[in-house]
């Protein structure tokens, strides 16, 4: 006698809808006055949830297990960061598929462990030069320094030598405004973009002098490495001018043009976020600057004396307080949305999502679930400890990003901040102001303070 088993199949189903959506609206009256918070109410409808936005099929994933299995699966980005590609042109953030992952392979030498090495000295040195210019009793813009030397840092490892800090100096002057301008335009109807609008106009001619800045360098650096083909600038420039893929073929004058401006975004608005929020945490919780003081004394401080130092490279290994203070602001304050196009119908989980989606993470809102973090808000260093991390999902710290699109110049990010803040704190403490309170807003893709005013104390 036989038998046969039935096998029921799996019955995947549809996400349910977040609640409050008008009509012809949708949800995008509450997506576009508060998206992250929007976004972080999603965890209690589901792991999946769909969302209306005009023009977009969205879903939204809250789940950090289904986190990690979309960033595994899917790296394409689709049509809302292809409309930074006034500035970013063909930039690895930009790029997709196969040419997305043959210039992430090409660019990896310029965050090889002995690149980042070398571009320490560079954050060091200009992290230091930030702590000698205070004085004792200064109220600072805290978000605007920060922002200031991010840029100053990225710029200074690009670019070296004389010509490298008179381009450094033209970026710096023309990459705030040109940031200002993208921001408005990635979050607008694409037809706008087309209007002879002022600020349309003036973010094209933006656009064309930065690109002639970094046509100069490019020139003089290629000049350079043809009389002596050993030449090593040292910097990230140099790196990619040498770049070449598996058949040898190496990045055209426009390709390294798009990835610094890449670099140079990336690496000024995350970098000069995370040191901000750095610094306020810091003033808002005494014992955390307590520790994070006693560990830069004893790597920093000569013999416990009064003499002080900068952070160097070879510190971070006795840096760990430093370290998982950077990690718990970046867990704080995240970037709050991530995308992946979803080409064709797709199963997340039991959740069937149709082909042509766009699936939106909101790494601040996992960050801030109290199902994955208990008490959230708490800033919590010691959530980084070996033994509290051991149970964590691997979807649940998605600062970078995870998968094919992580960002690759992360342990550079991790580096500068760690760096940067160890050599500051040794000497400063950054006090609150009373009576200005500190408000997050959306700036891109980040969440930044808004207004970040403290006073410098000498320690």
């Amino acid at each position: 006698m036989t038998s046969t088993a039935t096998v029921t199949p799996i019955a995947h189903r549809a996400a349910p809808t977040a609640p409050g959506a008008l009509p012809l609206l949708g949800h995008w009256p509450r997506f576009g006055r508060r998206p992250y918070r929007f976004l972080s109410t999603l965890s209690a409808v589901g792991p999946v949830v769909r969302v209306r936005i005009p023009g977009y099929d969205t879903y939204v994933v809250t789940d950090p297990e289904l986190v990690r299995e979309a960033f595994v699966a899917l790296s394409d980005q689709g049509l809302m960061i292809e409309r930074a590609e006034a500035l970013l042109g063909e930039g690895v953030t930009v790029l997709q598929g196969q040419r997305h992952r043959r210039e992430r392979r090409m660019i990896a030498p310029a965050f090889a462990k002995a690149r980042i090495a070398r571009y320490a000295a560079v954050m060091t040195r200009l992290g230091a030069e930030r702590a000698a210019s205070w004085r004792n009793g200064d109220f600072l813009a805290v978000n605007e320094q920060m922002h200031d030397l991010a840029l100053r840092t990225v710029a200074g490892s690009l670019f070296t030598g004389e010509l490298g800090s008179e381009t450094a100096e033209h970026i710096h002057r023309l990459l705030p405004p040109v940031m200002t301008l993208l921001s408005r335009r990635v979050t607008r109807p694409a037809w706008i973009d087309r209007l002879p609008l002022p600020g349309n106009r003036r973010f094209d001619r933006l656009v064309v002098e930065m690109k002639a800045a970094t046509g100069t360098i490019i020139a003089a650096y290629r000049a350079e490495l043809a009389a002596d083909p050993d030449l090593d600038h040292g910097d990230l420039l140099d790196t990619l001018l040498k770049a070449r893929d598996e058949s040898g073929g190496a990045l055209t004058d426009s390709q390294v043009h798009d990835e610094l401006i890449n670099f140079l975004v990336g690496g000024t608005e995350a970098i000069g976020a995370t040191l901000a929020w750095v610094f306020h945490e810091l003033g808002q919780n005494p014992e955390v600057e307590a520790a994070l003081h006693a560990e830069v004394d004893a790597v920093l401080r000569a013999d416990g004396g009064t003499d002080v130092r900068a952070a160097e490279f070879g510190d971070l290994a006795e840096l760990e307080v430093t370290k998982r203070i950077v990690l718990e602001t970046l867990r704080k304050y995240s970037p709050w949305l991530t995308v992946r196009h979803v080409p064709t119908r797709y199963t997340l989980g039991d959740v069937e999502i149709p082909g042509g989606s766009m699936l939106f993470v909101c790494p601040v809102a996992v960050h801030r679930d109290p199902a994955v973090y208990p008490d959230p808000q708490r800033f919590d260093p010691d959530r980084w400890l070996p033994e509290r991390m051991a149970d964590l999902s691997k979807g649940a710290h998605i600062p970078f990003g995870m998968g094919a699109r992580q960002c690759p110049g992360n342990v550079f990010a991790l580096t500068e901040i760690a760096l940067q803040v160890a050599t500051i704190c040794a000497r400063w403490r950054l006090r609150p102001v009373p009576g200005i309170p500190v408000r997050e807003t959306v700036i891109g893709a980040l969440v930044h303070p808004e207004k970040l005013l403290m006073r410098a104390e000498a320690r």
